[in-house]
């Protein structure tokens, strides 16, 4: 949840991980730090808040240093503050940063008092420098002191580690938690996320799971979760360090809404022969797994698992292959019955998810054979646990409202619907249908993008509102979960999503002037029963706010205020569906006056439970 950055160089570590810093705070913002060892010395410096501030205290305490750790937080254990914030330090002679979370934590602290350990900070991550710190007592050196630790340690964590001891070497170790080295000459960075380090570099090495690593300018050695010294392989990136910038865009979101149509094209590009989905597309041995299936469970969270609704419909409806779907942290826990001729898919943007992560493993102990990961990161830890593949290639997003990754994920679910589905009742005829319509999408993306202007306007009406209503019917209910979702995120105004049939068996005693009810109205055959749920609104008083097909005529309401959506495929409207939704919940978070990117207590990247 919270992000990492390190290095060691021949020159001052600072600017670096400053700038590293600034491109992980979509994995938290509550506050940021950084220590470097400097005459012997571990200079540190933290600020509460984002990491404008710690830069601003830098300005005014000049520090400079060769080997550096740093951290912006996403509090979980202790409040934001000052004290709780990273770097943590044991008795001046060790410095840590932690992403993760040590579930044993208060039996180490209790143990550790007695060793008469001081505790400055309220967080789990203390312990770790302290256990540490008190291992390199009876061990050769640092790396044998981590290495003596880190068994004692439950939970998850991705570390960074430095000493007073060895002013010349750096420790960085994952276990649950991602971890990449960037490889530079004379020079190696750690951070969370390779987005972190393109300014300095493009060839990467990725931790594996257990992974410790010791890090000096001049070599790196690994050793795996067996303690064996391994060489794990340097891969070249594609990004550029522009893509994680927001160029002429004000807020990295409204980027990235804009940025779906080429996403789109790149999650089509190269999948396709003769207009048909490759299953070779999936991976390896794709179309024999396929063969063998008989159901689908889906697995995912948050915005993932809106896209895993709509999915289960697409499924169902398209193929009439049996679809399940679960929240992740649901499936966990519950002790699930799983048939073994069941493809599991879990849907991540990370790749990095923790309960999705947790459910997958679960759902392999339970006995399944087959595991499908959608996901945006290839190197993630979902990818590396998962026998089939298919990339979103949506592009780095950095804003924490998800919308390309989302759109990219429905359309990487069609794909998979599609190659599934002409093994059970999806006739040639409709699949190719289907595939001529994903691919006029892009073009019809921008079209609503065109919406824009019209959108900001009528976002003006929940200037003083802070309760939200969205109805949608069949597989625009998910996106109509997903709309409320954006809204409360970023704007954080109270938003629900319901089933339109749902509308009298609750959610109508809310309505009256003061909750806009915003439907999705595209033109299927459940719009005759959506028109009459919209008209229980309007008759009591109810603001209405319809994006409507825009082939469909509409009889003028005082309450109701349409916005016109260009046609498309019913198949594919989830999809397009989406992005005025999105364009609303922007335009209403910038009225409210709150920071669109980095909303209030959310991080991107759920790694903890």
């Amino acid at each position: 949840m919270c992000g990492i950055v390190a290095g060691i160089a021949q020159r001052n570590v600072i600017p670096i991980l400053l700038e590293g810093l600034k491109r992980l705070e979509y994995r938290g913002y509550d506050s940021a730090g950084l220590a470097v060892l400097h005459d012997n010395t571990i200079i540190r410096h933290r600020a509460l808040g984002k990491v404008s501030g710690l830069e601003m205290l830098l300005r005014e305490n000049p520090s400079t240093g060769n080997i550096g750790i740093a951290h912006t937080r996403w509090a979980t254990h202790g409040k934001p503050s000052t004290e709780n914030a990273h770097p943590h330090v044991s008795c001046d002679a060790i410095a840590v940063v932690h992403n993760g979370i040590i579930e044993n934590h208060e039996q180490l602290r209790v143990a550790q008092r007695l060793n008469n350990y001081e505790f400055t900070s309220q967080t789990d991550t203390e312990v770790i420098v302290h256990e540490i710190h008190h291992a390199l007592k009876t061990s050769e050196n640092l790396l044998e002191a981590v290495k003596n630790t880190l068994p004692k340690l439950e939970g998850a964590y991705a570390l960074a580690i430095m000493s007073i001891a060895e002013p010349e070497t750096l420790i960085v170790c994952r276990k649950g938690s991602p971890l990449v080295i960037g490889v530079g000459f004379g020079e190696y960075f750690v951070a969370s996320d390779v987005a972190a380090l393109l300014p300095v570099t493009q060839r990467f090495i990725f931790l594996e799971e257990g992974d410790i690593a010791a890090l000096r300018t001049d070599s790196v050695t690994i050793f795996d979760a067996e303690n064996n010294v391994i060489q794990r392989q340097i891969k070249e990136s594609q990004l550029k360090a522009e893509a994680v910038e927001k160029g002429e865009y004000r807020h990295f979101m409204m980027k990235e809404i804009y940025e779906q149509p080429f996403a789109i094209t790149q999650t089509l590009e190269g999948r396709f022969l003769n207009q048909r989905i490759q299953d070779s597309a999936f991976g390896f041995d794709a179309a024999k797994i396929f063969d063998g299936i008989k159901s689908i469970q889906i697995l995912a969270c948050g915005t993932s698992f809106h896209a895993g609704l709509v999915a289960r419909y697409w499924f169902e409806e398209l193929a009439r292959v049996p679809c399940n779907i679960e929240v992740a942290s649901e499936f966990r826990y519950r002790n699930p019955v799983l048939a073994a001729d069941t493809l599991v898919v879990t849907i991540s943007q990370s790749g990095e998810t923790a309960d999705t992560l947790a459910a997958l493993k679960e759902a392999k102990r339970l006995g399944a054979k087959h595991a499908l990961a959608i996901c945006n990161v290839p190197e993630s830890s979902l990818v590396r646990e998962s026998d089939l593949v298919l990339l979103t290639r949506a592009g780095p997003e950095i804003g924490v409202a998800s919308t390309k990754a989302f759109t990219t994920q429905l359309v990487s679910l069609m794909l998979l619907v599609l190659a599934i589905g002409r093994r059970f009742e999806l006739n040639e005829t409709l699949e190719k249908h289907i595939t001529e319509e994903l691919f006029k999408l892009p073009r019809q993306m921008e079209q609503v993008l065109q919406l824009d202007k019209e959108i900001e306007v009528l976002a003006e009406q929940f200037a003083d509102k802070h309760h939200a209503l969205f109805l949608g019917r069949g597989s625009h209910y998910p996106i109509a979960m997903e709309g409320a979702l954006k809204l409360k995120e970023i704007s954080y105004i109270h938003a629900e999503a319901y089933p339109a049939g749902e509308l009298k068996h609750g959610p109508l005693a809310l309505i009256d002037a003061n909750m806009p009810v915003i439907t999705v109205a595209p033109n299927n055959s459940l719009l005759e029963k959506l028109k009459s749920n919209m008209q229980e609104v309007s008759a009591r008083g109810g603001q209405l706010i319809v994006f409507m097909d825009e082939t469909l005529s509409s009889t003028p309401d005082e309450n109701v205020q349409i916005i016109k959506v260009p046609q498309v495929d019913n198949h594919i409207s989830p999809i397009l569906y989406t992005l005025p939704l999105q364009l609303l919940s922007y335009h209403v978070a910038i009225l409210k006056g709150t920071d669109v990117d980095q909303p209030r207590n959310l991080a991107k990247s759920v790694t903890v439970e």
